[in-house]
This record gives C-alpha cells, structure tokens and sequence, in this order.
C-alpha cells in the first residue's frame, strides 16, 4: 500500500474547501459587521443597565428594561449566532483554521462564552417585568444585570483584540500513531 506524503506546512493541500476571493470576503464582511454590531449592542445594554441602576427614577428604570429584551432578540441572538457561524465557516476555508491557531480558538471560546453569559445569566425579561408595576428592583439585582453585559463587553473587546493582533501560537495537535 503507498504511502501518502504530509503537505507541507502552509499549503492548501488537504483543506476541503476553499471559498472563492468574493466569496471569502463577503463572509469576512458579514463576520466583521456582525462583531461589531454585537459589540454596540452590548454597549447598548451596559449603558441601559447602568441608567437603570444608577437612578431612582421608576419613570425611566422601567422602559431601559421594557427596552432591553428588545435589543436581545432583535439584535443581540441573532447578530452572535451569524458572528459565530460566519467565523466558523471563515476558519474553515482558511489558512487560520478553527482550532489551528489559539488567537482563533480564543475568539470561538469568547464568543461562545459570551452567548452563554447572556443565555444562562442575562435576565432582560425577568428585569423589565419587575419593574413594570413602578417599582425599582433590588439593587444587587440590578448590579448584577450590568456586571454580565459588562463582563460580555471586555470578552468581545477581548475577541476583538485578537483579531487584530494575532499573537503567535498554534493549537498543539496529537500525534499520529504509525
């Protein structure tokens, strides 16, 4: 039976697919404005919370919550959900790889993180229903809404970070028993 020789480092050799110039950079432009739409939304909601927290006023606490879930579902899920599938099928059609490069690994695991922290954490619903009757709700309570969004803000900076600065380093891969 032959034996099949290794591609050298850096070839295309071995990758199944590879996206088109216009292709690549129509995906690299939905990921890219994706991102940053994400990260503004999320600013959106870091400066909703923290109004909500900082004042006494239920006039205005109640529609920044009313307010919220908006800016969730109408940007928030669906801007991550098209970053994270727009940046998986980018590294998969380039040279940088899903899980080749840390800087890329770190991206996937921020985002990931970052959807996880507004799914299990981030209560937008919970929030603006308690403070539909005019009330304020509790002041830990409320600290804590904004110390998630804000905590899903320096993750996508952070992601955003290594974007541009691609620090060196591969992903260390098993080794193939003979």
């Amino acid at each position: 039976m032959p034996v099949q020789e290794a591609a050298p480092r850096g070839s295309t050799a071995g990758r199944a697919w590879r996206p088109r110039p216009n292709v690549r950079k129509t995906l690299l432009l939905v990921h890219v404005l994706a991102s940053v739409a994400l990260a503004g939304e999320v600013w959106a909601l870091v400066m909703l919370n923290l109004t909500a927290t900082l004042t006494d006023d239920a006039a205005l606490v109640g529609p920044a919550y009313r307010l919220m879930p908006v800016l969730v579902y109408g940007g928030g899920i669906p801007l991550s959900f098209l970053a994270l599938i727009s940046g998986i099928v980018l590294g998969l059609g380039s040279k940088w790889g899903v899980l080749r490069h840390w800087w890329v690994f770190g991206k996937l695991l921020l985002l990931i993180t970052t959807i996880l922290f507004g799914a299990l954490l981030g209560q937008p619903e919970a929030m603006a229903e308690a403070a539909a009757d005019g009330t304020l709700p509790a002041a830990a309570r409320r600290w804590r809404e904004v110390a998630v969004v804000a905590a899903q803000l320096v993750m996508l900076l952070a992601a955003t970070g290594l974007s541009i600065f691609k620090p060196r380093g591969r992903v260390p891969r098993p080794r193939r028993r003979p």
